[in-house]
């Protein structure tokens, strides 16, 4: 029980510890208590494994369609990211918004893949990361983000805005692209 808990981030248990409180009271058993961690285990798009392919991991986290979601998650992973997100169009309240990340970033982020405009993460990045691209497509992300990484380095796809396009959409998308490296 414990090896797949900690798989899941800090985000999925702190979810199963408030619902262990919430069984506790209601007097669950700890069979029943399993089940429940085991299910949190399956959310989907949100900080979600998808494969480890010559050392390098990919995860799906296309549910963070914001900065502060995306900060947790980079918050979360450990070694260096290589993150691909949602373009976005280069404003004073979106740049205020991403300069909350850019610790994280200086200190883990190798390269920013942006799927449309990337003017916003040049503005905001372009002192810390000196990899900035953008592509069309996640199956061009995928593709730059595989063939340009070392082994043990983690592939985010945290989107980080909206782009029209729904989570499921783009996360189910993400993860085709992997499994077809």
């Amino acid at each position: 029980m414990y090896e797949s808990l900690a798989t899941q981030g800090r985000e999925r248990v702190h979810t199963g510890l408030a619902g262990i409180d919430s069984a506790r009271l209601k007097k669950l058993r700890n069979t029943n208590l399993r089940e429940c961690f085991n299910l949190i285990d399956e959310m989907r798009h949100k900080l979600e494994f998808v494969a480890r392919i010559k050392g390098i991991s990919f995860i799906d986290d296309a549910a963070s369609r914001s900065p502060l979601s995306t900060w947790y998650a980079l918050e979360t992973i450990e070694g260096k990211v290589v993150w691909i997100a949602n373009g976005t169009s280069n404003n004073i309240q979106k740049a205020a918004e991403f300069k909350r990340l850019r610790n994280l970033v200086e200190n883990k982020v190798t390269k920013i893949i942006c799927i449309g405009d990337s003017s916003l993460y040049q503005t905001v990045f372009g002192d810390y990361v000196k990899d900035i691209l953008s592509v069309q497509s996640i199956a061009e992300a995928v593709n730059k983000a595989f063939y340009s990484s070392e082994e043990n380095t983690k592939i985010l796809f945290s989107p980080a805005a909206e782009n029209g396009i729904s989570y499921e959409t783009q996360g189910d998308t993400f993860k085709h692209e992997v499994n077809e490296l």
